[in-house]
């Protein structure tokens, strides 16, 4: 191992970026098993079973921003340039699929509440704990206003990250998953009406999984972090999933997948900076990865659109039907997300993200990763791809 850590510039982790549609696909399989999609009960069983714990995905997606952001941060990048590279990324796809649920909304004159939509333009809807408000619109969009919230605290926050003791970085791990499972006694603080939204979508709790992964993010930066390698984590968290689904009560699981996931980020991540391969750093997975935004923003308005239209909404499709649309589904979005992701995220990234110049100027900077025992005498090959955030 080496003894004193050089800098040097921040390694891409395109594994973590394969991870994504992972977790993309996770949230997709529970929705298209909460809409009943499959009918016949048999077939309904496999998928419940499959992706009971779906929901999770979304999980997944703040610990991963989390580490991401703080990995990739540029120190001494100003808080308005950070705000606008962010900014860039999620708004326009955003808009897009706001004023197309708008659009649906008015072809089936369901209900919009102005003060609702305003909110949720503006992605402040997270906050306000009423029905028809966090789930307006494009309901799936909350998610997208507590990562705002987390990017606007993000430039506060690194400048006490880089300075943090590694044991105050260690509580923090500890932490967060206590008091993600202390959320489920804490709930009876607030009306039973607005436990779901302190549990689920309130930005301050749902922080808790992000600065999860910030804080292992630094100490991976410091060549701090002990965890073990992506086989290993792998077996956990498959194990945590199938006995947490099986055999664990619901008020345990995010607790326990949280753990799961950040030790498979952060073994993917670690194989990434070392140079070896994964699963999920092929072209493939990393397209997937590059296009499961805007999948994740489109793929509930397309099933339930499209299941309105056929007079199928709430009923699913007997027999065979039911997964074969599930599958015409997955497809269906994953067309829609690549052309969202071609023709408005990368020309918007590119139109109002900071200029190239600007970029250069503040580009990451990491310590130099230890080598393993077994490649002590290779140096380290850095893994270039895109930044998966």
């Amino acid at each position: 191992m080496t003894s004193a850590p050089t800098t040097t510039r921040a390694p891409r982790l395109p594994s973590l970026t394969g991870l994504r549609w992972v977790a993309a696909l996770l949230v997709f399989g529970f929705h298209a098993g909460t809409m009943r999609i499959v009918a016949e009960p048999d077939l309904k069983a496999v998928v419940d079973r499959a992706f009971s714990l779906g929901l999770s995905g979304v999980e997944f997606f703040f610990i991963l921003s989390g580490f991401v952001l703080v990995w990739s941060y540029r120190d001494g990048e100003r808080g308005r340039t950070f705000l606008r590279r962010r900014f860039a990324k999620i708004y326009p796809n955003h808009v897009v699929t706001f004023v197309a649920a708008l659009a649906v909304a008015a072809w089936f004159a369901d209900p919009v509440l102005p003060w609702a939509a305003i909110g949720n333009l503006f992605l402040v809807q997270a906050w306000i704990p009423l029905n028809g408000y966090f789930y307006s619109v494009n309901n799936v969009s909350w998610s997208l206003s507590c990562e705002l919230a987390f990017y606007l605290c993000l430039p506060l926050v690194v400048p006490w990250l880089r300075r943090a003791r590694t044991g105050v970085l260690a509580a923090v791990l500890v932490a967060a998953p206590l008091l993600i499972l202390a959320l489920w006694p804490g709930q009876h603080l607030v009306p039973e009406e607005q436990r779901w939204w302190f549990t689920q979508i309130f930005p301050v709790t749902r922080s808790f999984e992000f600065w999860m992964g910030a804080a292992a993010a630094e100490l991976m930066r410091r060549n701090r972090w002990r965890g073990p390698n992506l086989t290993v984590a792998s077996a956990l968290f498959v194990t945590t999933w199938v006995v947490a689904a099986l055999w664990i009560r619901a008020e345990f699981w995010a607790a326990l997948l949280a753990v799961a996931y950040l030790l498979v980020i952060t073994a993917a991540a670690d194989a990434d900076v070392r140079g070896r391969r994964t699963p999920w750093r092929s072209r493939p997975m990393v397209w997937l990865g590059e296009v499961s935004f805007a999948f994740y923003l489109v793929h509930v308005l397309v099933m339930v659109t499209i299941l309105r239209l056929t007079g199928d909404w709430g009923t699913g499709l007997p027999g065979w039907r039911g997964p074969l649309a599930v599958l015409g589904f997955l497809l269906l979005t994953l067309a829609l997300a690549a052309a969202l992701h071609r023709w408005v995220e990368v020309p918007m990234m590119r139109l109002l993200g900071p200029s190239r110049r600007a970029r250069a100027a503040t580009a990451p900077a990491v310590p130099a990763p230890r080598p393993a025992a077994d490649d002590a005498d290779r140096p380290i090959e850095y893994a270039e791809s895109r930044r998966p955030d």
